[in-house]
Formats: C-alpha cells, structure tokens, sequence
C-alpha cells in the first residue's frame, strides 16, 4: 500500500462492496510510514538495511515535492507526488507538526539520514505559522487565497499540542506559547458543554486558567471533540505519562478511564470512540462529555483507540482487541478501521493514519517506548522537556 516509486503511502484502502484505494497522501500519513518503518525494524518484522532504504525513498521524495515554504501541503497524489490541487494548497499546522514528529524519530533513528531530515526540518520555521499577538498557532495557510485562517489551535488538549512542543523545540516560537493555549475555555463562554472550575496559576511570568471538567466524580482537562486521537496520539512521541504524572499524563489517564466507564454507562459490549471510517465515509466520534464540543457517538468503535491506551490500560485493551475481533474486525491487514457495535457493521477500511498508530503504540509498549525515546534524544525533543514537567492541572 505503498507506491514502490514515490515510497508515498496512499492514505486508504477499501475492501468488500466499496473496494478501492485512495491513491493520494498526506504529510501525517508520511509520518505515520517514517514511524512505522522505524517501529517494524524494532519489533524485527524488517531488516535495518530495508528500513534505511524505505526511509531514504520516503525522504527524496519528500525533499522533491512542492512546498509552501518549507511545509507540505495537505494532500499528494502517490504516484508522481504532485500537490491533489483540485483540493486545493493547503498548509496545515497540525499535519506539518506530524510530519516534523516523524522527521525528529527517523533522524535519531538513523543516522544514515541526517543530512535529509535536519534540512528538511530547518526548512519548516513554524513561526510563519504562529501569532504571536494571540500566542497561539494558526490553523494553517490557504495559498490560493493568499492568507492565514481566520482561526487558532487554541485548545492545548489536542492533537496539535506536538506541533506546538517541535515548534518550541526548534526555537521557532517562544516557550510562553504553551501558557497562551487554554486548558478549557473561559467560563463565561456558556455553550461550552461544562462551566469549568479551577484556579488560575502563574507559568513563567504568564496567568493561567487551569480549569476542568467533572463527571461522576472524576476531574479531567477536556479535548475539543472528546476523541480518544485527540488526547493519545501526542502521546507517541511525547513522554507524557513519565514527565508530567500530575499534568497531561494524568489527564491522558482519566479520559482512557472514562472512555472505557462511557462504553459501561452505554451498556457497549466495546469503548474506543475516536474519528474512523464507516461505511461511505470518514467521520468524527468520540465521548461527547469528554469534549469541549464533544463529538457524537453512535456505538462506532475504531481499534486504534484501544491500542493508543495501551500505556494506561493494557488489560482492558487486550479485553476488548478481543471483543471486537469476535466482532470480525481482524483480517488480513490487521484490524479494520471500526465496527458499529449496535448493528454489528464492521467498515472493512485501513487507513494510513490509524494503522500507523496502531504500529507505533504496539513498538512504543513492546520495546519500552523506543519512538517516545527517540523523539527525546534528539534536541527538539529534549529541550522543551521542562514544559512537560512543570504542568500540574486541577485534576488530583
């Protein structure tokens, strides 16, 4: 499901009744591969030798391919690499972050591509990207139009948190950027799907509202849409768990625990809601209380979120990859990317992205959080270490 000549990996596969593969790609699916190659190699289902070989083609590649200076944009046809513009050019943030995760992994990983991986990083100054009136990321950029979106990251509970900490790392934008992000929304912002409570604390010079939610007794920082993606994936590359035991690794424990009470509460024979495919699509899941805006649910259940608990909740994964292997969610590939537990449907998908972190959170529980170590050996991962460890949310 790679293109043998780009080394590009399409970003979906079908089989079944909507048979068909996706023959485009985007800068996280190619972090996703870069990982995962990396991941492979270290569980032993590759030689180093093939896993240098598919990492350099990935690599020249991506070194050929159309930027926006310096970044990727967000979609690629795989078989001659050229931008999917009838998509539009448009430079995300949070895919680049990815992307630039996956540039940190495989440059530790492999010296052999040292040289590629540090240019192609230097390239990327996400301070193009960041405002420093509002000290937080864009969205991204729209070439066609010439502009920045109207809109931020704003929500430090996300999925571009590791955008933000490489963006920190590289010494493109300031530290005081991971204070300018909200833990929750103000209060008085009333369609939020909590008041939260909490106190504000002092970061290096900075007031911040450390708020949360609560449900059924259990306090957490909530994500935007309640995903389980959006709180573990950073995860994969972060040491969350070990260097902020009272901040984000706390906080990525509580919403594995109340994903799993949600499923219980719903009477689900499975827990696991984050974005997934379905039939005909791509949608959007999660554990709606758990979210700012939380996503809906519908009884879709994606392996990938029971995987990313892996460090939190190891039995209860294994428990329930059997529950939906019953299901027959398991095939040739691996785990299809959901099943709806209600009716029984399993979409029998494999996208680049769920699977990638599938493989990276079985190589990081297996092998002792090999791509988590790697990503911290290199200074972009090291040096906004302190970050991680001063946080404390209102969580205890």
């Amino acid at each position: 499901h790679t293109d043998p000549v780009t080394h590009l990996p399409v970003d979906e596969v079908r089989y079944g009744d909507e048979a068909k593969v996706s023959a485009y790609t985007s800068p996280t699916n190619i972090s996703m591969y870069l990982m995962g190659t990396v991941s492979a190699e270290r569980l032993g289902f590759i030689k180093h030798e093939e896993a240098v070989q598919r990492v350099k083609g990935t690599l020249g590649t991506v070194e050929s391919m159309e930027k926006w200076k310096g970044f990727l944009y967000n979609w690629y046809n795989t078989k001659d690499a050229s931008p999917k513009k009838d998509w539009g050019q448009f430079v995300s943030t949070v895919d680049n972050g990815w992307l630039a995760a996956g540039l940190v992994v495989v440059r530790q990983a492999y010296p052999e591509v040292n040289e590629q991986t540090s240019q192609l990083l230097k390239a990327m100054n996400f301070a193009q990207l960041y405002d420093p009136l509002v000290g937080q990321m864009y969205g991204g950029y729209d070439v066609a139009a010439g502009q920045l979106t109207g809109w931020h990251f704003g929500m430090f509970n996300t999925e571009p948190r590791v955008a933000s900490y490489i963006a920190i790392g590289k010494g493109d934008v300031p530290k005081e950027h991971w204070w300018k992000m909200y833990r929750t929304l103000p209060s008085d912002w009333t369609w939020q799907e909590q008041i939260p409570k909490g106190e504000t604390v002092n970061y290096d010079g900075i007031e911040v509202f450390e708020g949360h939610y609560e449900h059924n007794g259990i306090k957490y920082v909530p994500s935007w849409g309640g995903s389980m993606f959006e709180t573990l994936m950073p995860t994969l590359v972060l040491k969350e768990k070990k260097l902020a035991p009272e901040g984000l690794g706390l906080n990525d424990q509580r919403h594995v625990e109340l994903q799993i009470a949600f499923a219980k509460e719903k009477s689900y024979p499975a827990w696991g809601f984050s974005p997934s495919a379905i039939p005909g699509g791509y949608t959007e899941f999660g554990v709606k209380y758990l979210g700012t805006l939380g996503y809906k649910d519908n009884g879709t259940v994606t392996p990938h979120a029971s995987f990313l608990a892996l460090d939190f909740a190891a039995d209860e994964v294994r428990s329930n990859l059997k529950v939906l292997k019953d299901f027959g969610a398991y095939g040739k590939y691996g785990f299809s990317d959901s099943v709806n537990v209600l009716t029984g449907k399993v979409t029998p998908a494999y996208l680049a992205l769920d699977q990638g972190m599938i493989l990276v959170s079985i190589a990081n529980y297996i092998k002792d959080g090999v791509i988590r170590n790697l990503f911290h050996q290199d200074p972009v991962g090291s040096k906004p270490e302190y970050l991680l460890k001063v946080v404390k949310f209102s969580i205890q």
